[in-house]
């Protein structure tokens, strides 16, 4: 994906703005659904993102435990607190601020994600992103970045950007080979704050504020915390920090353009495959 901060043609602009809704998850940890409701069902490729923030050990003590996948990808960005992930493939790694989980689960894979704290804050993103059909049953991968190893650049406009995956000022991020090119970027903007990215024409992108307010486009369409914005195709996407600057996670993915069935946590393009994938998880074959 071709980023920088000089954009030369049209620039994207809001065309939705949404807000999550409380749910729960895994063994009853509380977060907020953004992507995945009735009001935005998926951004192709990106199926659901779940926001979870609370230093109520209550909301989050429960974790994630063991729990099948098929046929997508999960991403789990942590800002607070600790949990390690482990799953039946011999993979097990800790999750701390600022690092990041982005386990390809193809074929098939068991895995938990439970806390390392019985108190203080915990917060942080998880995201699905969908996988393409020839590669929905590719062997299952683990990447397990640190902190230190999400590079953090400067921009001119006085962004503050980490970069999780894809590009940004020439800068690569550490998520390697992944099937949809995304990008995903951490961006702080102090006041006034300037932030600009090229990104490729047809590419599917949002953003979700989610410290103070931003706006977005030529336009300047106003976004706060709590809310997430989807944008048209373009080159290119500008922000700003306004009066009090804000901070967001930006998105950025080729959408594949392909059915979806989907029944919980297995993601095909068919029943058909999607009665399979249960088959399997019952028999033991992943």
């Amino acid at each position: 994906m071709s980023t920088s901060q000089t954009l030369t043609s049209q620039t994207r602009k809001v065309v939705r703005v949404a807000r999550g809704v409380p749910a729960s998850d895994g063994a009853g940890v509380k977060l907020t659904r953004v992507i995945g409701t009735r009001e935005l069902q998926n951004l192709d490729p990106f199926l659901m993102l779940d926001a979870f923030g609370s230093e109520e050990a209550g909301d989050y003590l429960a974790g994630f435990p063991d729990h099948p996948h098929r046929g997508f990808e999960t991403v789990t960005y942590m800002l607070e607190g600790r949990m390690q992930h482990q799953d039946n493939k011999g993979n097990k790694g800790d999750l701390g601020p600022g690092s990041v989980q982005w386990m390809t689960a193809g074929r098939g894979i068991v895995h938990s994600e439970m806390p390392l704290q019985e108190s203080g804050r915990m917060a942080g993103f998880q995201l699905w992103v969908n996988l393409p059909a020839k590669d929905k049953m590719c062997a299952p991968r683990y990447q397990d970045i640190p902190a230190g190893d999400v590079p953090v650049v400067g921009g001119e406009g006085g962004a503050t950007v980490k970069v999780l995956a894809g590009s940004y000022g020439g800068v690569e991020g550490p998520v390697k080979a992944v099937a949809t090119d995304p990008t995903y970027l951490d961006v702080t903007l102090g006041a006034q704050g300037a932030f600009a990215i090229s990104l490729e024409e047809n590419y599917t992108s949002f953003a979700y504020v989610f410290e103070g307010e931003v706006t977005f486009g030529e336009e300047g369409t106003l976004i706060k915390a709590g809310q997430l914005a989807v944008f048209s195709t373009g080159a290119g996407l500008k922000a700003n920090g306004g009066d009090a600057g804000g901070r967001f996670i930006l998105l950025a993915g080729k959408p594949l353009k392909e059915p979806i069935a989907q029944y919980g946590p297995f993601v095909m393009n068919s029943m058909d495959e999607i009665r399979q994938a249960v088959e399997d998880f019952q028999s033991g074959k992943f």
